[in-house]
């Protein structure tokens, strides 16, 4: 499963499923189309943080996480996903979501913005966030403290061998390039709307070269 740094004490805290109700079809959603699937958004958080000033007074980056989600994006036909459906979460529910994704108000701008085009309310979403983010393993190489050059085949194997159900044609890599250096700051990975994995859609695009650098946690 994934596995979160919290710096400094470097504690590991494993994701886990908040329990409940399935995910049904809320009224608001009736005539939504139908999602064809999603594409969840692993963000490197320390090349992120790094990259961006604003993004680097956000928790994730204060607290020091290696690893956060930044959404779960619905593969949908429809031209406006927005909603003013509330976001709000139980308490218990919220401590779990901040493992993933620590930035309260970022997890409320996602929601009203995608909301209206998944057939679930807040919670239901969050929740598949949650069981999405637990059953993906990640290479360590993503959680090291250390910086390390390494090989776009490389990656995509070890992934493929943590995740034996995963096609190649699942996970897409994008980069950033710094001073001429890419750095890898977001792992997509593309699921089925009964959340198995499936071939990317052409819109999910990637655009890292054979070799790039993992920056390493605080």
């Amino acid at each position: 499963m994934i596995v979160f740094d919290y710096m400094p004490v470097l504690t590991r805290l494993a994701l886990f499923v908040v329990s409940g109700a399935g995910l049904g079809l809320s009224s608001s959603h009736i005539f939504a189309a139908p999602v064809q699937g999603y594409v969840m958004v692993v963000q490197m958080t320390p090349a992120v943080c790094m990259l961006d000033n604003q993004k680097s007074k956000k928790r994730k980056c204060l607290e020091g996480y290696s690893l956060n989600i930044s959404g779960l994006l619905p593969e949908t036909s429809e031209p406006e996903c927005k909603t003013a459906a509330s976001a709000a979460l139980s308490p218990l529910q919220a401590k779990v979501v901040a493992r993933i994704m620590p930035d309260e108000s970022t997890r409320v701008q996602l929601w009203h913005a995608i909301g209206g085009c998944v057939p679930m309310n807040a919670s239901q979403y969050f929740r598949t966030v949650i069981n999405y983010a637990e059953r993906l393993k990640v290479p360590a190489e993503l959680t090291s403290p250390e910086s390390r050059t390494m090989h776009i085949s490389n990656l995509r194997l070890q992934f493929l061998r943590l995740n034996p159900a995963m096609p190649v044609s699942a996970i897409k890599f994008n980069c950033v390039a710094v001073n001429g250096t890419p750095i890898l700051t977001e792992v997509k990975l593309c699921y089925k709307s009964n959340g198995r994995y499936k071939q990317c859609p052409t819109t999910v695009e990637t655009n890292c070269p054979n070799s790039f650098t993992i920056k390493g946690s605080y």
